[in-house]
Protein backbone atom coordinates (compact mmCIF):
# COMPACT_ATOMS: atom_id res chain seq x y z
CA UNK A 1 0.00 0.00 0.00
CA UNK A 2 1.43 3.40 -1.07
CA UNK A 3 -0.23 6.48 0.40
CA UNK A 4 0.35 10.15 -0.98
CA UNK A 5 -0.07 13.75 0.12
CA UNK A 6 0.19 16.54 -2.37
CA UNK A 7 1.47 20.09 -0.75
CA UNK A 8 2.52 22.91 -2.25
CA UNK A 9 -0.66 24.37 -3.82
CA UNK A 10 -1.93 27.91 -4.02
CA UNK A 11 -3.17 31.30 -5.58
CA UNK A 12 -0.14 32.75 -8.05
CA UNK A 13 -0.29 35.42 -10.62
CA UNK A 14 0.32 34.11 -14.10
CA UNK A 15 3.90 33.87 -15.34
CA UNK A 16 4.33 33.40 -11.49
CA UNK A 17 5.87 30.05 -10.05
CA UNK A 18 4.83 27.15 -7.74
CA UNK A 19 6.18 24.12 -6.82
CA UNK A 20 4.24 20.92 -5.76
CA UNK A 21 5.44 17.97 -3.31
CA UNK A 22 4.22 15.17 -3.06
CA UNK A 23 5.26 12.49 0.39
CA UNK A 24 4.49 9.13 -0.12
CA UNK A 25 4.82 6.55 2.32
CA UNK A 26 4.80 2.71 1.89
CA UNK A 27 7.27 0.56 2.36
CA UNK A 28 8.14 0.58 -1.81
CA UNK A 29 7.03 4.04 -2.14
CA UNK A 30 10.49 5.10 -3.32
CA UNK A 31 11.20 2.41 -6.45
CA UNK A 32 7.67 3.24 -7.77
CA UNK A 33 6.86 5.66 -10.57
CA UNK A 34 5.69 9.02 -9.75
CA UNK A 35 3.37 10.97 -11.53
CA UNK A 36 1.56 14.34 -11.67
CA UNK A 37 -2.29 14.76 -13.07
CA UNK A 38 -4.38 17.64 -13.46
CA UNK A 39 -8.32 17.97 -13.69
CA UNK A 40 -9.98 21.31 -14.21
CA UNK A 41 -13.62 22.11 -13.67
CA UNK A 42 -15.88 20.96 -16.24
CA UNK A 43 -12.72 19.04 -18.02
CA UNK A 44 -10.63 15.48 -18.38
CA UNK A 45 -8.39 14.60 -16.16
CA UNK A 46 -4.75 15.50 -17.77
CA UNK A 47 -1.81 13.61 -18.02
CA UNK A 48 1.19 16.70 -16.39
CA UNK A 49 4.62 14.26 -15.94
CA UNK A 50 5.81 11.51 -14.71
CA UNK A 51 9.10 10.09 -13.88
CA UNK A 52 10.72 6.83 -13.42
CA UNK A 53 11.79 5.67 -9.86
CA UNK A 54 15.40 5.45 -10.67
CA UNK A 55 14.85 9.51 -12.28
CA UNK A 56 16.55 8.19 -15.39
CA UNK A 57 13.59 8.68 -17.31
CA UNK A 58 10.60 11.73 -17.29
CA UNK A 59 7.78 12.53 -19.57
CA UNK A 60 5.57 15.33 -19.79
CA UNK A 61 2.25 16.24 -20.96
CA UNK A 62 2.71 18.36 -24.52
CA UNK A 63 0.83 21.66 -22.76
CA UNK A 64 3.47 22.10 -20.09
CA UNK A 65 7.03 20.88 -21.45
CA UNK A 66 9.47 23.68 -21.18
CA UNK A 67 8.01 24.95 -18.43
CA UNK A 68 7.14 22.21 -15.68
CA UNK A 69 9.91 20.13 -14.48
CA UNK A 70 9.26 16.91 -12.46
CA UNK A 71 12.07 15.50 -9.96
CA UNK A 72 12.37 13.51 -7.12
CA UNK A 73 13.95 11.96 -4.07
CA UNK A 74 13.51 8.92 -3.17
CA UNK A 75 15.42 9.31 0.28
CA UNK A 76 12.21 11.13 1.25
CA UNK A 77 9.64 9.22 -0.81
CA UNK A 78 8.71 12.95 -1.96
CA UNK A 79 8.77 13.82 -5.80
CA UNK A 80 8.22 17.48 -6.71
CA UNK A 81 6.70 19.36 -9.55
CA UNK A 82 8.38 22.79 -10.58
CA UNK A 83 5.70 24.87 -12.24
CA UNK A 84 7.19 27.93 -14.03
CA UNK A 85 5.60 30.56 -16.51
CA UNK A 86 2.04 29.18 -15.05
CA UNK A 87 -0.46 30.27 -17.24
CA UNK A 88 -4.42 30.75 -16.19
CA UNK A 89 -5.05 27.46 -18.30
CA UNK A 90 -2.81 26.10 -15.79
CA UNK A 91 -5.26 25.97 -13.12
CA UNK A 92 -6.57 23.30 -11.48
CA UNK A 93 -6.68 20.38 -8.84
CA UNK A 94 -3.04 18.77 -9.23
CA UNK A 95 -2.71 15.18 -8.11
CA UNK A 96 0.22 12.86 -7.46
CA UNK A 97 0.07 9.22 -8.58
CA UNK A 98 2.09 5.88 -8.16
CA UNK A 99 2.72 2.61 -9.86
CA UNK A 100 5.27 -0.78 -10.14
CA UNK A 101 5.11 0.16 -13.70
CA UNK A 102 6.70 1.53 -16.04
CA UNK A 103 5.80 2.87 -18.73
CA UNK A 104 2.18 3.41 -17.68
CA UNK A 105 -0.57 5.66 -18.33
CA UNK A 106 -3.78 6.88 -16.66
CA UNK A 107 -4.67 3.92 -14.93
CA UNK A 108 -1.66 4.29 -11.98
CA UNK A 109 -2.88 2.74 -8.81
CA UNK A 110 -2.30 4.96 -6.36
CA UNK A 111 -4.04 8.37 -5.95
CA UNK A 112 -3.34 11.47 -3.73
CA UNK A 113 -5.87 13.82 -2.80
CA UNK A 114 -4.88 16.81 -5.10
CA UNK A 115 -3.97 19.95 -4.64
CA UNK A 116 -5.65 23.11 -6.16
CA UNK A 117 -3.71 25.53 -8.20
CA UNK A 118 -5.43 28.76 -8.31
CA UNK A 119 -3.34 31.19 -11.37
CA UNK A 120 -4.66 34.81 -11.64
CA UNK A 121 -4.44 36.91 -14.34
Amino acid sequence: QVHLVESGGGLVQAGGSLRLSCAGSGRTADTYTMGWFRQAPGKEREFVANIHWMGVSRNYGDSVKGRFTISRDNAKKTVYLQMNSLKPEDAAVYYCAADARYPVGYDMQYWGKGTLVTVSL
